[in-house]
């Protein structure tokens, strides 16, 4: 066996050790979970039928920051996020802004509670070690640790420790603090 901190192995079962407890505390508690959706856009269907884009869930998981947590310890990137409410009229005030109502469109129409938080081209995180290692997303391996990118800014100096971070998001969602 390799004991060089620098292969993975160590760190990458220190990172499906601390996801377990998470999923472990937050199952207990029976924590507040939100929607996870596909996001399929409009197209044709035999060229005279034109499909509205829909959010098509396919389960649910746990928000904690960066990252979202399903219950069978899948661990995913924040993607992007709507909600189940009307979606207003066209203002077309921007690309971005209707690209947005557009999403809240297609989980209004979905079958989503109104009001819904839905979460939506979340990428699940490959634990490879080498993976990890060369990872640009939030979860990465450096020097023999796992370390978290909190913002896309964040750098190797400015990262935080991934088991403390980790423990401190589940805390939050288990316990939140008054008026959050």
């Amino acid at each position: 066996m390799n004991d060089d901190p620098d292969d993975g192995g160590p760190v990458v079962a220190g990172i499906r050790s601390a996801v377990d407890l998470a999923v472990d505390r937050l199952r207990a508690v029976d924590a507040q979970t939100e929607a996870l959706a596909t996001y399929v856009p409009s197209r044709q269907v035999m060229l005279v039928i034109r499909k509205e884009p829909a959010l098509l869930p396919v389960g649910r998981v746990w928000r904690l920051g960066v990252f979202l947590l399903d219950q069978d310890g899948i661990l995913s990137a924040t993607g992007a996020t709507t909600r189940a409410v009307p979606p207003g009229h066209r203002g077309f005030q921007s690309n971005s802004a209707e690209e947005r109502r557009g999403y809240r469109a297609a989980a209004f129409r979905g079958p989503f509670a109104p009001g819904e938080t839905i979460n939506f081209d979340a990428a699940a995180i490959d634990l490879d070690p080498e993976a990890l290692r060369t990872a640009t997303g939030p979860l990465f391996v450096n020097g023999g640790r796992a370390l978290v990118r909190w913002n896309p800014a964040a750098t190797e100096s400015t990262s935080v420790d991934f088991g403390t971070y980790l423990a401190e998001r589940v805390s939050l969602l288990i316990d939140p603090p008054e008026r959050a």
